[in-house]
């Protein structure tokens, strides 16, 4: 797929979101990329992990791991391509963990994936927690690369599609002031309608 196909199939979906949205990073947008309108066809998601894996597929890798809920199928696509086990970390009281028996053996190389990367924050926590674990992580993979600056996660990163999309900060909102709500994706459908970009 290239980046054509892979926004066509986003496009096709209605997983291009416009609306005011509060992401899990803090920030404010006008933009969503809901992910599981795409990923809900295991077809379309079989082929979004191979194309995502075919980044990597010259990196030894053991395991592919990405963080619950929005990496999760990501994760085992990646996985199933490379034709290795993938895990998911999740949160316990606030931090993200492994937890459901998942374990990583020392020395292990891992690969970290996400559905959506903002600001890397969910994916620097799965970096931290399969580290710490003992993996070596030896990349970092997102279908969509949504970032307004630049990101270090010290490994090689790809993404299938960048797509530009404003992000503000709570105080200087400009869909605050004109009064619309914002929405936490995955809650109430408030001033939110599909879009074409």
């Amino acid at each position: 797929m290239n980046d054509k196909q892979v926004l066509d199939a986003f496009q096709r979906y209605g997983a291009l979101l416009d609306g005011h949205f509060l992401l899990t990073s803090g920030l404010h947008s006008n933009g969503y990329i809901q992910c599981a309108l795409v990923l809900q066809h295991p077809e379309v998601a079989t082929q979004l992990g191979a194309q995502l894996a075919g980044f990597f597929r010259n990196i030894p890798i053991d395991l592919v791991a990405g963080p619950a809920l929005g990496g999760v199928l990501v994760a085992q696509e990646v996985a199933r391509a490379l034709g290795v086990r993938a895990l998911f970390a999740e949160r316990d009281q606030e931090r993200m963990c492994l937890r459901r028996g998942f374990f990583v053996a020392p020395g292990e190389r891992a690969l970290v994936v996400e559905d959506v990367v903002t600001t890397g924050g969910s994916t620097r926590e799965v970096i931290d927690v399969v580290t710490e674990a003992g993996a070596k992580v030896v990349g970092v993979g997102a279908l969509i690369d949504r970032r307004s600056g630049s990101l270090d996660l010290g490994v090689p990163f790809h993404a299938l599609l960048r797509l530009e999309i404003a992000t503000y900060d709570p105080e200087t909102c400009p869909l605050c002031r004109t009064g619309l709500p914002a929405v936490k994706p995955g809650s109430r459908k408030v001033g939110v309608t599909s879009s074409v970009w």
